[in-house]
């Protein structure tokens, strides 16, 4: 099939982070995803909604109703990891809006993607807590997909995304080669070739001395999950004052 637009919702994820370009800025897969459909067909237009921080719910009532007015041949649908990490989690609420999310998008005759997101709460505290959120998440993920015909993405099976290698810094968003992966997985299940080097394995990472993981674990706790949990605390996003990056479908030369 030719798809003449994409647009892609959800949070940082989609939004890119952290896979920066040059200028600072983030592409992450969706970029790379609608570079590789902008080679098939003349035209092709592209809009990424996506912003860091944003909860399932807001996703929902700030993006969704801008995807779908702009009637995309495909979009993508990714949200509910960063519910995951936030009490008052509700599942039931959660599971019921997803499923009427994609089957809105459906009738109107669009193709979604969805996805079963990688297990990120192996690098991070609160895994007991965290991990049956996800996989909720994600059952959720692929049932909705199976009785919707969406493609669905299954990063948790592919167990490359459990190193360490394939994530930044924060160790909560993918890098530039997880990104690329994953761009991969979608660009193959939606029946295109990607870039082989995207799905080689990736370099090994330094092995690190017990005392040199320490020294890392507290860095990691200092610079990035500390400032998280202030965040929460007073109620702020990291992604507060920010706009989609391509708010609009045009070119994706543009």
């Amino acid at each position: 099939m030719v798809w003449r637009s994409f647009v892609a919702t959800g949070d940082s994820f989609t939004e890119g982070m952290a896979d920066p370009y040059p200028d600072g800025t983030y592409r992450g897969w969706a970029d790379l995803v609608a570079g590789r459909l902008a080679t098939e067909v003349a035209g092709f237009e592209y809009a990424n909604l996506a912003v860091r921080g944003r909860l399932f719910d807001q996703i929902v009532t700030e993006q969704v109703p801008l995807a779908m007015g702009m009637r995309p041949n495909l979009v993508s649908f990714a949200a509910g990891g960063n519910d995951a990490l936030r009490p008052g989690f509700d599942p039931d609420r959660l599971v019921e809006r997803f499923d009427k999310v994609v089957a809105g998008f459906r009738a109107a005759g669009t193709e979604v993607i969805l996805f079963r997101f990688a297990d990120v709460s192996r690098q991070l505290p609160g895994r007991r807590l965290v991990l049956p959120r996800s996989k909720l998440i994600n059952d959720a993920a692929a049932d909705i997909a199976q009785r919707h015909g969406a493609y669905l993405i299954d990063l948790f099976a592919d167990e490359v995304f459990y190193d360490r290698v394939m994530w930044g810094v924060d160790r909560l968003h993918l890098n530039t080669v997880g990104h690329r992966r994953v761009a991969a997985h979608v660009l193959t299940a939606l029946g295109l070739t990607p870039d082989p080097v995207w799905l080689a394995p990736p370099e090994p990472g330094p092995v690190l001395s017990w005392p040199q993981r320490r020294a890392a674990d507290a860095r990691w706790a200092g610079e990035h999950f500390a400032p998280w949990v202030r965040r929460r605390l007073t109620g702020r996003s990291s992604g507060d004052q920010v706009d989609p990056k391509r708010p609009m479908l045009r070119p994706i030369s543009n």
